[in-house]
């Protein structure tokens, strides 16, 4: 048996299996939508929290020098990024450490530059903080999408800019920014003074032949930007709540500083800590081993699709275990739910959520589930459109 185990989930209050009901109003629904895997975390971590448990006592936490360490090594292991221990600081996830910098970093109603089709939480942000949403819209090629760098410098420019949230790897459209792209739209935000946060929460799970790069690698940009990352999507431990701000700059680490003290939050749970530590230190081999699973799940479920349906269409995945798939050749967008959700019993995350236009024929499938469950979406999904 390999080190990735698939587990049911039905009925263990996961909201990707047990919310379906909530969410699409249909409870009998294979879920692959919200991103989260149906595979256990690694034995690393599974033994390290259960070492903790056997101590038997919970009390206040101080979580050891090698929680920073483990993640440092890492970078620069996997990513060839020397981040110093100075510079890492605590959120409980990526999403609130996105509504923290809103405050941080901007006022109510300063203009927020976005690229649409982009994780629908950037503007759900964006709408909850009252930051003007600006948007910028990747452009559509033949195989994939690339940055429209012109349209975002007169953006930028026209509507006063303010602050820009980077998706990479890009969810849902599966691109692994290359070095050029990267540096081309960090040199336009340092021209103007554009803070810049990076999300780049799915770094690790890159497809063959890609490579992800940090943003803070590219280029000297510590004065307008923040990384954010963490072993959430890696490892599968987003129940863990631990997630890492990386702020090389001294004076945007001590604005952020600031704002924890303020909202009285100085770190979190003893569960994550140890979680994330020991999936850093011993995990490598784990996620070798997942990174082949999503991979193959990809091209089954696309070589399927293109034979059957030969005018779907589909973004190249180069990262995340997102799949983005354009149905907008055989399904109507007003049809979508209908054939997606009652024909199919699927339940996925729709184009529409993630920006309006030609977005409201796509699907995201997350393909971090068995093999069975992929073949099963792929033969739904066929029956049902042809």
């Amino acid at each position: 048996m390999g080190q990735v185990i698939y587990k049911e989930r039905k009925n263990t209050n996961s909201t990707k299996w047990d919310d379906c009901l909530e969410k699409f109003g249909k409870e009998d629904l294979l879920p692959l939508w919200v991103a989260d895997m149906d595979f256990e975390a690694p034995a690393c971590v599974k033994e390290a929290l259960q070492k903790y448990l056997d101590q038997g006592v919970f009390g206040y936490y101080k979580h050891s020098d090698g929680y920073e360490q483990a993640f440092m090594n890492w970078e620069a292991s996997h990513h060839q990024y020397q981040v110093e221990k100075d510079w890492i600081r605590f959120a409980p996830g990526v999403v609130p450490a996105i509504n923290w910098l809103l405050h941080i970093l901007t006022n109510e109603g300063d203009p927020v530059l976005i690229m649409p089709p982009v994780y629908y939480p950037f503007k759900d942000a964006l709408v909850n903080n009252h930051r003007t949403i600006v948007e910028c819209p990747l452009i559509r090629r033949d195989t994939g999408y690339v940055m429209d760098y012109e349209g975002f410098e007169k953006s930028i420019v026209e509507q006063g800019v303010k602050l820009f949230v980077l998706c990479s790897p890009h969810n849902p459209v599966g691109r692994v920014w290359k070095e050029e792209e990267l540096r081309k739209v960090m040199d336009i935000c340092k021209k103007h003074q554009v803070y810049v946060i990076s999300d780049e929460i799915h770094q690790d799970l890159e497809m063959s032949g890609y490579h992800h790069i940090p943003t803070a690698t590219v280029g000297d940009y510590d004065e307008i930007l923040v990384t954010l990352t963490a072993a959430t999507k890696t490892f599968n431990l987003a129940a863990c709540q631990n997630s890492i701000v990386i702020i090389p700059d001294a004076k945007l680490r001590e604005r952020y500083d600031e704002y924890l003290t303020r909202i009285r939050i100085s770190g979190g749970n003893s569960f994550g800590y140890i979680a994330v530590q020991s999936a850093y230190e011993e995990g490598a081999e784990w996620l070798k081993e997942l990174l082949g699973i999503i991979e193959g799940n990809y091209r089954y479920l696309r070589e399927t699709l293109e034979k059957e349906l030969p005018k779907v269409w589909i973004s190249n995945l180069e990262g995340t275990y997102l799949m983005w798939i354009d149905l907008g050749a055989y399904v109507r967008p007003e049809d979508m739910e209908k054939v997606v959700r009652d024909d199919c019993g699927l339940a996925v995350d729709y184009g529409a959520w993630f920006g309006s236009g030609e977005n409201e024929t796509f699907i995201r499938v997350n393909l971090a589930t068995r093999r069975e469950n992929i073949e099963l979406a792929a033969e739904r999904l066929i029956k049902a459109i042809k």
